[in-house]
């Protein structure tokens, strides 16, 4: 069968792997239908992503149809549409002890230390797999994982109601993150230096919007929130400036959530969080949020249309990276689909 593998830094191949078979562990086998393209796969494929292992065949943003089982497993069924969850975690460790498996000291992630989903079948857990909501395409259905990356970066801020939320960069998972945020705080800057995004996210329901290309961040942070600076403020750009710019806007006992993956160093001012006592948190995968993505859609709360803006057959895996490299400002979420 067909994979999409990532031989060392810069070098992507379509190669011929045997189509997996189920075990003891594995009784689920996935035929793909769409799966998503995410910074971190543009990462592995650079050599910029410090988790990730050579050769990889990467995706992990993962949809497709139950094609078999296992004879024990009991809540999916030969053509169930499915999305695939990409953590797998140990159970035993202190992290996973403490209700953190994304965060597990033996962490293992499909498509980063173990091959994901770009090819045309996968094996997994019973327990891995989330039925689909009726009525979403495939396509749209790939949106699921990166929502479950903002309602953890969400949970992991603990948005409420009153605070002041800046969403910095307004691309695939800014925009997302703008999506789930909304459902629980009215009051939402988001930044970036894009017309169109700006003005996408003003319609998504952003209060204010901030263009950092000619508007001063910390200015017009203080304008919109009354000279306090925000109390929730989400790195969703992941620059080397981006850090120290939220350090900067971020009110007294707020709290800063970084997502980005780049050993890069960056400047980080300890004034900053020591005087405001500043709480920063770092916000990895999900933890089991799969359901709760899922049920915002069944209950009509979350809308994923619209979000795809390119789709590409696997088998032009190198086009669609070569074109996600342009960072086209029309580039929203880039899906493969298997024929």
């Amino acid at each position: 069968m067909r994979a999409v593998q990532i031989v060392r830094p810069g070098e992507l191949k379509i190669v011929d792997v045997p189509k997996p078979v189920l075990d003891s562990h594995d009784r689920v086998l996935v035929r793909m239908t769409a799966a998503g393209i995410c910074g971190s796969d543009m990462g592995i494929y650079h050599g910029t992503n410090a988790a990730a292992t050579y050769p990889r065949i990467i995706g992990h943003e993962m949809v497709g149809v139950v094609e078999e089982t296992g004879p024990k497993v009991k809540d999916v069924k030969p053509g169930d549409r499915v999305i695939i969850n990409q953590v797998i975690s140990c159970g035993t460790c202190y992290p996973c002890r403490m209700g953190r498996g994304n965060v597990c000291d033996h962490l293992q992630v499909r498509g980063v230390h173990t091959d994901g989903g770009y090819r045309d079948y996968i094996a997994v857990p019973e327990e891995d797999c989330y039925i689909l909501p009726d009525g979403l395409r495939d396509e749209d259905a790939v949106m699921i994982e990166p929502t479950t990356i903002a309602i953890q970066a969400c949970s992991r801020a603990g948005l409420k109601e009153d605070d002041m939320l800046l969403i910095l960069g307004a691309g695939a998972l800014g925009s997302t993150i703008l999506k789930i945020a909304r459902l629980v705080c009215p009051h939402i800057i988001v930044a970036d230096l894009v017309d169109g995004k700006l003005q996408e996210a003003k319609a998504n329901g952003a209060a204010y919007t901030i263009h950092t290309a000619k508007e001063n961040l910390e200015e017009m942070v203080k304008q919109y929130t009354g000279g306090r600076g925000t109390t929730v403020s989400i790195d969703a750009a992941c620059t080397k400036d981006s850090l120290m710019d939220l350090l900067k806007v971020t009110g007294n006992a707020g709290r800063v959530m970084t997502m980005g993956f780049s050993t890069a160093a960056v400047e980080v001012n300890q004034f900053l969080i020591t005087s405001k006592e500043l709480d920063v948190r770092g916000s990895r995968l999900q933890n089991r949020m799969f359901g709760k993505a899922i049920d915002l859609i069944r209950e009509g709360k979350l809308d994923l249309s619209g979000s795809v803006s390119h789709t590409f057959p696997i088998e032009k895996a190198q086009e669609a990276f070569d074109f996600s490299d342009t960072h086209d400002p029309s580039i929203r979420k880039i899906v493969f689909t298997f024929s």
